[in-house]
């Protein structure tokens, strides 16, 4: 992976240790307090990389070749709570339930790189409070994110569901549709995936505001970018809402009766980012008062959504199975964007996308 598309994926920060000291650094005074047998391993054992992402052979074979000091064990979701407190390195997502007060009590993680933008799945208080080094993989499929968020924007748009259906009762009736050429879009977080949907946005003639934790190097796609405490002010003054933004105890729950009644009547909202950013009931509400125009969503609260959910039932929504990242080339990208940090971080060089773990993401630039 180059370094200038490092730039356009993510955010740096400063690493706080190299990978050879995980092999020479001796076990600080908490670990020598622990009792657990998972606690920091013997002086003369090697340093072991644990991966939980769907990595083929070959990329097992890169992230060895990028390690050479280390044993890299492809645990998989089957054995990844087995093998989790045996890490010095975690890279990956962890779909089951993991025993993170058991490693973080065993004082032997150093560092988890997310194979996903979203860090729900590790951020937990007890890793919060640790001195574990965290970062994401925020922007990495943001072209695939990209495009599927104008797959499902340009259907409902241009009202795709209605003909999917008519098609199906071989009906050749024409029906309105809407454009997404001079519409304005507001854009609710500005990392990785946020800016990438601007820059591309933007060709339609669309005018777009958006809002961050971090209103800053505002892309010149952009016509305003507020704080985040600004969203009340933009919700009126859009036809589109997309989601874009991580899931924290601030943005749960973000999207709910009050703030959908912001919009203008017949907006659209997309949601790309983690399902709980929306109150579903009120979100189901707003379409069915028929304020909102659209919805589409590549994440639902709960995930998967239930069969008697009244989403599945309504005629302007678009859902999708949280395959906004799927890609061809996705466990290429990762590999290679995990190669890229396990390098710098041995050689003491900025991490990119190295996450406030407090706030939930990475600091900007």
């Amino acid at each position: 992976m180059n370094s200038e598309f490092l730039k356009g994926v993510g955010r740096q920060a400063d690493s706080s240790a190299g990978l050879l000291a995980l092999a020479t650094e001796p076990p600080t005074d908490h670990n020598h307090d622990m009792q657990n047998p998972l606690a920091s391993p013997a002086a003369n054992e090697r340093p072991r990389i644990v991966l939980c992402y769907p990595a083929e052979p070959r990329h097992i074979d890169q992230i060895a070749a990028a390690a050479p000091m280390a044993d890299v064990i492809d645990a998989g979701q089957e054995r990844i709570a087995e093998m989790l407190p045996t890490a010095d390195i975690f890279c990956g997502h962890v779909k089951v339930h993991a025993p993170w007060e058991e490693v973080v009590c065993a004082g032997r993680l150093r560092w988890i790189q997310s194979s996903a933008a979203g860090l729900d799945h590790c951020l937990v208080p007890s890793v919060i409070d640790s001195e574990i080094t965290v970062t994401s993989a925020s922007g990495v499929l943001a072209n695939q994110v990209v495009d599927h968020t104008l797959a499902l924007l340009a259907g409902l748009l241009r009202s795709l569901p209605t003909f999917f259906r008519a098609q199906q009762q071989r009906e050749f009736i024409r029906r309105p549709t809407r454009d997404l050429h001079g519409a304005r879009i507001g854009i609710i977080g500005m990392g990785g995936n946020g800016r990438r949907l601007a820059q591309v946005l933007s060709a339609f003639r669309t005018t777009i505001v958006a809002t961050d934790w971090f209103p800053v190097n505002k892309p010149p796609e952009v016509a305003e970018l507020l704080p985040a405490d600004a969203v009340d002010d933009i919700l009126p003054r859009i036809d589109i809402l997309i989601l874009a933004a991580p899931l924290t105890s601030v943005t749960r729950g973000m999207i709910d009766a009050r703030r959908l009644a912001l919009l203008p009547r017949g907006a659209i909202v997309v949601n790309m980012a983690r399902g709980p950013l929306v109150v579903t009931e009120d979100l189901v509400a707003a379409l069915e008062s028929g304020h909102l125009g659209g919805v589409a969503v590549d994440v639902t609260d709960p995930e998967p959504l239930p069969v008697a959910s009244r989403l599945w039932e309504l005629p302007n929504v678009i859902i999708t199975p949280h395959v906004g990242g799927q890609a061809a080339t996705r466990l290429d990208d990762m590999t290679n964007f995990f190669c890229e940090n396990l390098r710098r971080y041995q050689a003491g060089e900025p991490l990119v996308n190295l996450v406030d773990k407090r706030l939930g993401f990475p600091m900007p630039e």
